[in-house]
């Protein structure tokens, strides 16, 4: 399904109003009292350091927005780069943090309304609001419905709400400037306030939320290239210029104890500085009250507004990566919005503002974009040094890398000052949503990072401990990966063949992985440095080229390994292999013919699909399956049904039965469930051996299917007695589905683990064939089945 895609209704105004009205709020009309309250007249040095910080990070999402203007703005950017997994961290915590900010404006917005209607609180049942929370529900509800139909409608709205409150805050400057004495201010520093400058800098860091969600709207901006890095870097500089002046004038205009505290400070002040003027005799104290309480009202709706806006479009990106329910894509026909985002993210900001107050909305908003901020700088820093092929932006950002250094480092380091409380539940949803990609995501998401693709690329040359932890999180969702460890040229071809084959059919990726031996006296870095790992690039760039040829994508790796065929399985879980795909022969990877406990072991606890070839010539035309059912022998008809689909094949099932009717009944459902209705239908009686060779006389492949045991474990271990594999001239596929025992059969040893429906027991000798048998087989008795079972849980 191809992506939804968003129109490019905001220009540059539009887009610079979303960043000044997102920040503009809080910064003045919201946060002052509280400031003044602990850093004195420092208080103005505390917003030009949040602006100094937040410049850096607003450099490194300039350079990521031009390279990729994608609706989702930081969460893609850090989705892109470090990976789903911290994608899902990114997303989480942007569209929560925003929607956190969301209601803490309205709670805002409802103070500046019941300033002017002085309501008291309401009881709903057995909850009572405060008089602010019931105006901020409405109020969110009208700015919901004024994001559902449109972005070129709130981008209108945005820019008259705020060339309307700058106008107001320039008057409120200019009669502020002739009442101005900056002599109060002194002194400036004390030892009480000096301290508080990092702590009310992590507070007040909320103010500056809205330049990056500029970056979130960034896929409906004209001309990107262009007009983001001016509007973000321009919505940081404004406003921090603003933030300055407006309260070095406040502080040195009245009393500082007027504003310390007071969430509506600047109206107390209008009130006091307007009223020195008079015209026909009439105090203007009330008018300037009037006008900054209008400004408080348009600038608390302004960021909300601003805010619900890009929330929705984090949850909608989030939704097109597979993070959350790709069903949030959903455009409305008439309005061309992500109309379920928008919805789901209102009901949060709900949720929020009936549940939270001013102060724990506000640092949950500022803690959790903090974590957002420190990833995007990450995630230029990995753009950059990863060399990824399109990463061609058309800004870039100066002194790199100190930049994204410096913006990750006190992004980061400002979450200390938060309250703690606050920074535990902020981390708690950090835990959720790493939780959420590994248990619900991780399945579903099929776009890899920029840092895992690095990591893999280098595994002969990185630490395995970093190799693993990349591949542990990697997204398994559609990309279904198809391993071959290769160590003999003579048959790469084959094997490659053959995987290639599966994974085109699949729409999968070949791992090709050519697992070095390495003397037990050589050390593993020392094998390195001599070079020991180039011969095998020989090997892999053959297999690549041998792969291309499908069409399908290829990976390519080396390991160095003491213990080589105990590494098959290693590098099968290290790079997420769904199937497995080896030869079989004399020495083959390195265990002929092993007994230690340890490799069986390893056999019967197989972390991918296994199908392991014996190569007398790769000739998939006609293929026979034996079959009684059970899960490896799903695999056999699956393996048979892409070869046919791929080389236009022809296929024989095999059953082996005393009741011929009852077996061609089985066979006709086997086949009809495998999607191998053309298949030819065989039905034999008598020794199951006898009947494979008979069958296999006038084929090219025979695939047989593991049971019980399993018949890998049993060809390591040296135990496998099924001399009909050796006796056919064929080429022969073993397939064995990844190990999927129970607790039990963990605890209490190999013999609890359990047969599926329709496999069938055999005596041991012939506990492979058991594939090929059906109800008419001869079986052991049940008895004789749970004493072996006894024997081998107690061994």
């Amino acid at each position: 399904m191809s992506d939804e895609e968003l129109a490019k209704d905001l220009g540059p105004l539009a887009a610079l109003t979303i960043g000044i009205g997102t920040m503009i709020g809080a910064g003045i009309f919201v946060l002052p009292g509280t400031a003044v309250a602990r850093a004195g007249p420092l208080a103005a040095f505390t917003f030009v350091l949040g602006g100094v910080i937040a410049l850096f990070t607003a450099l490194s999402a300039s350079e990521l927005g031009t390279a990729m203007p994608k609706s989702g703005g930081a969460y893609f950017y850090v989705n892109r780069a470090l990976g789903p997994m911290f994608g899902s961290i990114a997303g989480w915590a942007n569209w929560l943090g925003l929607a956190f900010a969301s209601a803490f404006y309205m709670y805002g917005f409802g103070e500046y309304v019941n300033a002017l209607v002085e309501l008291g609180p309401v009881g709903i049942g057995p909850v009572t609001l405060e008089a602010a929370q019931v105006i901020g529900l409405a109020g969110a509800l009208l700015f919901i419905a004024v994001n559902y139909f449109g972005a070129k409608e709130t981008g209108g709205l945005q820019i008259v709400i705020v060339m309307s409150l700058l106008g107001i805050l320039a008057v409120f400057t200019v009669v502020g400037l002739l009442n101005a004495d900056m002599e109060s201010l002194r002194p400036i520093a004390t030892p009480e306030t000096t301290p508080e400058i990092l702590p009310v800098t992590g507070i007040i860091f909320v103010s500056y939320l809205g330049f990056v969600q500029i970056t979130s709207v960034a896929e409906e901006i004209k001309n990107p290239g262009r007009n983001l890095p001016l509007a973000v870097l321009g919505s940081v500089v404004i406003v921090t210029v603003v933030y300055a002046l407006f309260l070095l004038v406040l502080l040195a205009a009245v009393p500082n104890e007027l504003v310390a505290n007071n969430e509506t400070a600047v109206v107390d002040a209008a009130r006091l500085l307007f009223g020195n003027y008079s015209i026909f005799g009439f105090s203007l104290g009330a008018l300037g009250a009037g006008m900054l309480l209008i400004g408080g009202l348009l600038a608390t709706a302004s960021s909300a507004n601003a805010s619900i806006l890009s929330s929705s479009r984090i949850n909608f990106a989030m939704g097109r990566e597979k993070i959350v329910t790709p069903k949030l894509n959903e455009i409305h026909e008439r309005f061309g919005t992500p109309y379920k985002s928008i919805a789901l993210t209102g009901a949060l900001i709900l949720v929020f503002l009936v549940a939270g107050g001013v102060e724990s909305l506000s640092t949950m908003g500022s803690v959790l974009h903090l974590i957002v901020y420190g990833l995007l700088n990450l995630a230029l820093i990995v753009m950059r040094e990863s060399g990824v092929e399109g990463y061609d932006p058309d800004f870039e950002v100066p002194f790199y890398p100190a930049v994204p250094i410096i913006g990750t480092l006190s992004s980061f380091a400002l979450i200390i000052y938060i309250e703690p409380t606050i920074i535990l539940i902020s981390f708690g949803l950090v835990a959720f949503a790493v939780l959420w990609y590994l248990l619900y995501a991780r399945n579903k998401v099929e776009a890899r990072g920029v840092l895992g693709a690095w990591i893999l690329d280098r595994s002969d040359e990185l630490p395995k401990a970093a190799v693993s932890a990349a591949t542990s999180v990697q997204p398994s969702g559609d990309d279904y990966r198809v391993m071959v460890p290769l160590a003999n040229p003579a048959t790469e071809e084959h094997l490659i063949t053959l995987a290639s084959a599966i994974a085109k059919q699949r729409d999968g990726t070949v791992v090709a992985v050519n697992i070095a031996n390495v003397p037990d006296q050589t050390s593993l870095e020392a094998a390195r440095d001599r070079g020991a790992h180039a011969a095998a690039h020989d090997l892999l760039n053959k297999a690549r080229d041998d792969a291309e040829t499908f069409g399908v994508d290829v990976e390519t790796h080396v390991v160095l390994s003491h213990r080589v065929f105990e590494e098959v399985f290693d590098a099968a879980r290290t790079y997420g292999a769904d199937m497995t795909v080896m030869g079989w022969g004399e020495d083959s990877h390195g265990a002929p013919g092993r007994a230690e406990t340890a490799v069986d072991e390893l056999a019967r606890s197989l972390p991918s699909d296994f199908l392991v070839f014996r190569d007398r010539g790769f000739d998939p035309s006609r293929i026979l399956v034996p079959t009684a059912g059970g899960p490896s022998s799903d695999l056999s008809g699956a393996v048979a049904k892409m070869l046919q689909v791929e080389f236009d094949g022809e296929v024989t099932l095999l059953h082996v039965a005393d009741d011929e009717a009852a077996g061609r009944r089985f066979l006709m459902g086997w086949a009809a469930e495998h999607d191998l209705a053309d298949a030819t239908l065989r039905v034999e009686s008598g020794d199951i051996e006898e009947s494979i060779e008979r069958a296999a006389r006038d084929v090219t492949m025979l695939i047989i299917g593991a049971t019980q045991k399993g018949l890998l474990s049993r060809l390591v271990s040296g135990s496998l007695v099924l001399q009909v594999l050796e006796d056919v001239e064929c080429s022969v596929l073993l397939a064995e589905k990844r190990d999927e025992r129970g607790i039990r059969a963990r605890l209490f040893g190999s013999g609890a683990r359990s047969n599926a429906p329709g496999d069938v027991d055999a005596p041991e000798a012939d506990d492979a064939t058991a594939e090929a048998r059906g109800d008419g087989g001869v079986g052991r008795p049940e008895a004789d089945d749970r004493a072996e079972a006894d024997e081998r849980a107690e061994e």
